[in-house]
Order: C-alpha cells, then structure tokens, then sequence
C-alpha cells in the first residue's frame, strides 16, 4: 500500500522518513502532488489542524494521508507561538528568536517552561483511523545552540540531556522528540496492519 506523508517541511519529511523506516508501506509526499493547493489551517489546536489536513489529502489524493499539526508553547508566553508557531512573525528563524527574548526581557525573564507538542492523524477512506499527541518538556535556551535540528530546536533545552533538541543526534531526538514519540507510536500502529489500512 502507499501513504502520503501530508507535509512540505523538508527537516519533518526528514524525521518522518527515519521514524518510520521499516513499515510495510511505500511512502509518497506532497511533492508528487503539487497541483493540489494547501489547505487553510483554521484549528484552535493541533488536533483540529492534524485531522483537518489529513482528511483534506486523503480526499483529493484518494490515498491513506497523514499529517501532523506541531508547535512550541512558551508558558510565560501564555502558551504562544502554539499553533501558529509555523507562521509566528515571519519565516526567519533567527528573527523568532529574537522576538521571544525580547518578550521574555519584556517581562523580566531570560527563560521559561517550554514544550513542543505534536498531534499526529491518519485518514483513511474519509474518517480519521488513527491519532496520537505526544509532547516533550523543556525549557527556552538563553540563546540558540546547535546545528541539528530545525525550526525552534536550537532554543528548546532539554534538561535530562543538558542540551538543545539541535545539539541532539537525529536517532537519540526520535527517542524523546514529541515527534519521535508521535509517530513512533504510528510505526506501530501501522505494523500491525499488514493486512493493510481501513480493514477489520
């Protein structure tokens, strides 16, 4: 069987792929589809915006499709960028960077709680079949650190590993990544249908 991965972001179709190496289904993206337009993520959560891209791609591709909604929610932020993390202030990195030093200064801080979340789903004939959300839990760096990753990885600090998600390996991230979690918890649930998806 095929599935569509239900993504554009060339560092997530990076760990998606490694993530779900060994599954017995061949996997396609976005780029094979390039006439059908991205839909408006209108979602108040990463649940909402998950399931509604999915199910968008599994009707316009007739494929199994899915999709992931993730964001960076900053408690002393009131839990912004969150589902806008993708769009917040612009696509510069470095730039958002900066935007969320100065808000913290704003307020007197250098850091705060921070998590990333990732709501994964999987729509197959018109219904969503499967979902998961996983989270990890962090901090906000006093200033970005590393190479590895992408987005706002070089400014999550990991307390257990004593380092940002970008001075972290791609194979020790996957581990306790929320993506990693979230769609190691898909691998599973789609090695266990060899009979293939949308069947009993």
């Amino acid at each position: 069987m095929t599935l569509l991965v239900a993504t554009t972001n060339p560092g997530k179709l990076r760990e998606i792929r490694d993530i779900l190496e060994g599954i017995p289904f061949d996997l396609v993206t976005l780029r094979e589809y390039p006439h059908i337009p991205q839909p408006e993520e209108t979602g108040q959560t990463f649940g909402e915006n998950a399931r509604l891209k999915a199910l968008y791609y599994a009707h316009h591709t007739g494929l199994p499709s899915v999709a992931d909604d993730s964001g960076l929610e900053i408690a002393a932020l009131d839990g912004a960028p969150g589902v806008h993390s993708a769009r917040w202030h612009g696509s510069d990195y470095a730039h958002k960077f900066r935007m969320i030093h100065e808000l913290l200064a704003a307020r007197g801080l250098t850091g705060s709680p921070a998590r990333f979340v990732c709501h994964v789903a999987l729509a197959v004939d018109g219904r969503i079949e499967y979902e998961n959300e996983q989270e990890v839990c962090g901090e906000i760096a006093p200033a970005p650190r590393g190479t590895l990753g992408f987005g706002y990885d070089p400014i999550f600090y990991h307390p257990p590993l004593g380092r940002t998600l970008a001075e972290i390996e791609p194979h020790e991230k996957a581990t306790i990544s929320h993506r990693g979690k979230a769609f190691g918890a898909l691998r599973a649930h789609l090695r266990a249908r060899p009979s293939g998806l949308g069947s009993s």
